[in-house]
């Protein structure tokens, strides 16, 4: 294990010296890098669909879809990277769309056992992730 560190170590070390550094990498990761925008915007903002309250335990569908004024393109140029449904903080699902082949409109299915926000996040190739919310209750 020990040649393995070093070796991750010694390449760290020649990149730095062959000038190689991760300034700007942020820009090909998630929205742990950089703050979700909850502002609208018509092409980049999510459209969230779920009823308004549901049975604890009973399945339901979210349909989430990328562009509240009209769909958002899928070239591959520009496009939706994923989609990802959040109840309050915690990650329900996230799928990953491809270029060209993939529509930015995703259908989760899911359950809850209590009320809260269900977030859903859209990240497009050329900014951070765009976020819309929705309250929703949980009947025993």
């Amino acid at each position: 294990m020990r040649r393995i560190t070093t070796t991750v170590v010694g390449l760290g070390m020649l990149l730095a010296i062959a000038g190689v550094t991760r300034a700007g990498q942020e820009e090909q990761f998630t929205p742990e890098f950089k703050e979700a925008h909850t502002s609208y915007d018509a092409k980049h903002t999510p459209r969230l669909s779920a009823p308004d309250s549901v049975k604890r335990g009973q399945w339901f569908e979210v349909t989430v879809t990328v562009g509240a004024g009209g769909e958002h393109p899928s070239l591959s140029e520009h496009h939706i990277r994923y989609i990802a449904l959040y109840k309050d903080t915690a990650e329900i699902a996230r799928v990953y769309l491809h270029p060209v082949f993939s529509a930015p409109r995703v259908t989760f299915t899911i359950a809850l056992d209590e009320g809260g926000r269900l977030r859903a996040l859209a990240e497009p190739t050329h900014s951070a992730a765009w976020e819309a919310s929705k309250r929703i209750s949980v009947a025993p």
